[in-house]
């Protein structure tokens, strides 16, 4: 719906914080109320008789109920109960424009977009020299991946490509190598949300365990000794 109706409004508003502060509020209402349809039912609080009442004088006896009152009461509930509507609201279905064509969407966007290929071209890059034993163009593009990193693309790229290396039966590395994958990887994962944890982190379980170094004769160490402390 806001694509469909709100491009020209959310247009008009830019550069008007108020304005679009106000917008934001308005749908904040919206989303809210679809999430709580129903307020919050009161419960009425029966007080506990204080310590020591049954002690005091004067008491009055608790009066005898009326058996038809009772019935009366529980009848009229019984009544209300059945004519009520049902709890859950019907869902009412309607159809929504297409609105704008994307591309009008995608022109603002297209500067992202181009630093987002970019960003994961660098990955790829870096991960290539690395492999390739291009130490030092694999340094000079290692902050740019470190940074690139904080986006889930980046992160998704890097497992993609890792990936590719493993099933290339490219997967015991050299000291430096292996300590330029290990970087990458914990900074993957320290800038890895909860929502990653089934993507991001999941891809990169086999990815820990098929990364390894040889030590001395006899002894390997894999990837995964070196990132498990990660949540």
């Amino acid at each position: 719906q806001l694509v469909a109706y709100e491009v020209k409004r959310m247009k008009a508003e830019e550069g008007n914080k108020q304005k679009i502060l106000r917008h934001i509020k308005e749908l904040a209402e919206k989303l809210y109320k679809n999430e709580n349809p129903y307020p919050a039912v009161t419960m009425h609080k029966v007080q506990k008789p204080s310590e020591g009442c049954h002690l005091r004088l004067h008491q009055k006896p608790f009066p005898r109920l009326d058996e038809g009152t009772v019935q009366w009461i529980i009848d009229q509930a019984t009544a209300k109960l059945q004519t009520a509507p049902p709890a859950v609201k019907a869902e009412k279905k309607c159809m929504v424009p297409s609105g704008p064509p994307i591309a009008a969407i995608l022109e603002r966007n297209g500067n992202a977009l181009a630093n987002s290929a970019r960003r994961l071209e660098v990955v790829r890059n870096c991960i290539s020299y690395v492999f390739e034993n291009k130490m030092l163009e694999a340094k000079k593009l290692f902050p740019a991946v470190l940074r690139a990193m904080k986006g889930r693309a980046a992160r998704h790229c890097l497992t993609q490509e890792l990936h590719l290396h493993v099933q290339q039966n490219r997967a015991v590395l050299d000291h430096q190598q292996f300590d330029f994958v290990i970087r990458m990887m914990n900074c993957c994962l320290q800038d890895c949300t909860a929502m990653d944890e089934h993507g991001i982190a999941a891809a990169l379980l086999p990815l820990v365990t098929a990364f390894c170094r040889k030590l001395s004769p006899g002894i390997t160490q894999f990837a995964y000794s070196c990132v498990q402390e990660h949540v």
